[in-house]
């Protein structure tokens, strides 16, 4: 999910493990362990030149289980030997609880993120299978933000008062609870869009659904035919029952080799739920059709984008989401897709 959520999920786990020891320095490092995960997307970009590579590198083996079974232990034993100096903080932690403290804040940020729909690659160096619920957003206020409430007050509370381990619970038990709606709400949509595409005689291969950003009310799912791929929208704020609307995109796979290794790589990334079109220029664009449409009236309008660059004999890709997002008329869309949401509320 988004690093805000990540860092409060971080910040619980920090007081959790060490909160009644060393307070709000707790909360600090937990925040900080709740982060090293991303990391990987300032080494991916460091390390590779290839912007293909830097993709399929994040949420890689620093989300992996493995990972934080190793960096609990790394990062715990840095922690201890750093934290625990001077006269006035000898004895007052020991390893265990430094590495208890960043198993949690570390373990927990991929779990979380397995809940999102760009997938988690958990079980690295093992497997490469990326485990995606879709049941949430990669960024929810509706779970962040009673989080973040619950971990600011605790903050204001000495660290041995039972209070503040009692808003930290609090906190966990909001966002937690919101999850497992959003896992019913998610079941309930699925149900709700096999059976749209089957009144509809839509005959998909496989389908997959998931909320638009920043909610869990607005739901799009795309299904795989034969030909196309077959896209919809449902609130469940909305009148009717189940979608009607459907949009039709060509899959286009022949403008590029989709075969090659790095086309691969993109498909992977994308569960092959992809499309490409041509531009004028004959630059061929890859569209990653997890993700909903901004304008649910222009098949082109696709969120995740990429323009691909031949080098040599290696693709390379150019993200369109900023160019799109800096767009006036794209931000128009997206409010549209808010209004969307709630318009029936």
């Amino acid at each position: 999910m988004d690093s805000i959520t990540q860092i409060v999920l971080g910040a619980a786990c920090g007081e959790i493990a060490l909160g009644k020891k060393i307070g709000n320095k707790a909360i600090l490092f937990g925040a900080i362990g709740g982060t090293i995960p991303d990391l990987d997307v300032l080494i991916g970009s460091l390390y590779y030149s290839n912007e293909i590579d830097s993709l399929a590198f994040h949420r890689g083996f620093m989300h992996s289980i493995i990972f934080a079974i190793l960096g609990a232990f790394i990062f715990g034993f840095i922690s201890s030997k750093a934290y625990d100096y001077g006269p006035k903080r000898k004895g007052t932690t020991n390893l265990k609880d430094w590495i208890w403290l960043f198993f949690l804040s570390i373990f927990t940020h991929p779990i979380l993120d397995s809940f999102t729909p760009y997938g988690t690659q958990l079980f690295l160096p093992f497997s490469g299978y990326r485990v995606a619920f879709n049941n949430i957003a990669v960024a929810d206020p509706l779970y962040t933000l009673p989080f973040l409430l619950c971990m600011i007050i605790a903050m204001f509370f000495n660290r041995k008062n039972p209070t503040r381990r009692r808003w930290t619970k609090a906190g966990l038990y909001l966002s937690s609870a919101y999850m497992i709606f959003t896992i019913g709400n998610k079941i309930y949509v699925n149900q709700t869009f096999k059976k749209s595409f089957q009144k509809a005689n839509i005959n998909y291969s496989k389908f997959s659904a998931q909320p638009t950003i920043l909610n869990n009310v607005l739901w799009y799912a795309v299904a795989e035919t034969d030909k196309n791929y077959t896209m919809a929208f449902y609130s469940i704020f909305d009148n009717n029952t189940r979608p009607t609307n459907f949009i039709n995109i060509p899959k286009n796979h022949t403008l590029v080799d989709v075969n090659h290794p790095d086309i691969r790589t993109l498909r992977w990334f994308s569960n092959e739920f992809y499309t490409l079109s041509s531009l004028n220029n004959n630059q061929v664009i890859y569209k990653d059709l997890r993700y909903p449409l901004l304008d649910q009236k222009d098949s082109t309008s696709s969120l995740f984008s990429f323009k691909l660059i031949k080098e040599g004999k290696r693709w390379n890709t150019k993200s369109l989401s900023e160019e799109r997002f800096k767009d006036s008329n794209m931000n128009k869309l997206s409010k549209e897709l808010f209004y969307r949401a709630f318009r029936d509320f």
